[in-house]
């Protein structure tokens, strides 16, 4: 559906103000994707909320994996949390404007979590590689003062990122038109809509893409080679299992995050195309932050210990009351 750009455009020369593409002229089909989206919200917070709670109450996991891990969960709080109501609110209303101010906003939330994931993930895998390859002095070398520097970095990178490609995209001229065809303000789309030629523009993302996404996994696989190179030659099958054991986890939310991530982002613009970014953004955005809890707490004991803990406090709270 084409939207007069008169109605949100204060000249003829900027677009002020966009509109989200509808998802499908048939109002049951986005009831549906409504419904599903909402589930996998509600069961994203609740999740990541239980486990970020879990982890601060229970003095046994605090150490540096579940430190890292709680940064993950609120991460992923946050990441939802910015794009997820707007989405929802255009599917079955007719609000599907955003100013281009709240565009940045939220491209600039959304580029923050997303690039503090990937710098999180790499401070996972180091941990992991501390803990299995250099176990006699993984207490020092990841200490809690280390810990926080690496959460700290990874934070900052993504802020300093996110700021940096807002400014980049939103520094350009949008002539129109000024639907985006897509569920929120992402890089792809937005380009789509600038004004004149955006080769260099895309060029830069890409570099930033592959400098922001490439790199953290670039020390995931080289943590997890060395791992690998540790378990192979230890004598016991008991001691490669736990090891890898503790390690499937991260590996397959790795797999999930930068596997979306990539094909959206790596690959060339000519096999871009509106549905297939649609679908992998529902992906990385709603189902990813919804497995990660599943997960992290499917095989892991303590994480489970804990969370009956947390539910069973909760409980009594509400019974006293």
């Amino acid at each position: 559906m084409n939207v007069n750009c008169s109605l949100w455009q204060e000249n003829t020369f900027s677009v002020k103000r966009f509109a989200f593409a509808k998802f499908s002229e048939n109002p049951r089909e986005c009831f549906l994707l409504f419904t599903f989206i909402l589930i996998m919200f509600l069961a994203s917070l609740t999740g990541n909320t239980l486990i970020a709670l879990a982890i601060c109450t229970s003095p046994a996991l605090h150490t540096p994996m579940y430190f890292f891990l709680a940064n993950l969960s609120l991460l992923e709080i946050g990441y939802t949390c910015s794009v997820i109501p707007k989405m929802l609110q255009s599917l079955v209303t007719e609000a599907r404007g955003i100013s281009r101010q709240g565009c940045a906003t939220q491209m600039f939330f959304f580029t923050l979590f997303g690039i503090t994931e990937c710098c999180l993930l790499a401070a996972m895998a180091f941990d992991r590689y501390m803990a299995i390859c250099s176990p006699l002095h993984y207490a020092t070398r990841m200490s809690r003062g280390v810990c926080a520097h690496l959460a700290m970095v990874s934070w900052g990178m993504g802020c300093i990122v996110g700021l940096g490609q807002t400014n980049f995209i939103f520094s350009l001229d949008f002539c129109g038109p000024c639907e985006i065809d897509h569920f929120f303000c992402d890089l792809p789309p937005l380009l789509a809509l600038a004004c004149g030629d955006t080769s260099h523009n895309e060029a830069a993302v890409f570099v930033a893409a592959v400098l922001c996404i490439f790199s953290p996994f670039l020390l995931i696989i080289s943590s997890y080679v060395r791992i690998l190179i540790v378990v192979l030659v230890m004598p016991s099958p008991e001691g490669r299992h736990k090891a890898l054991s503790t390690c499937s986890s991260h590996l397959l939310v790795v797999t999930l995050f930068y596997g979306s991530g990539s094909i959206t982002y790596l690959r060339p613009k000519g096999s871009h195309s509106p549905g297939t970014d649609k679908l992998l953004a529902l992906f990385y955005t709603v189902v990813t932050s919804t497995l990660n809890p599943i997960i992290y707490s499917l095989r892991n004991k303590e994480i489970k210990a804990a969370l009956r803990r947390t539910l069973g406090l909760r409980n009594s709270l509400t019974m006293n009351r």
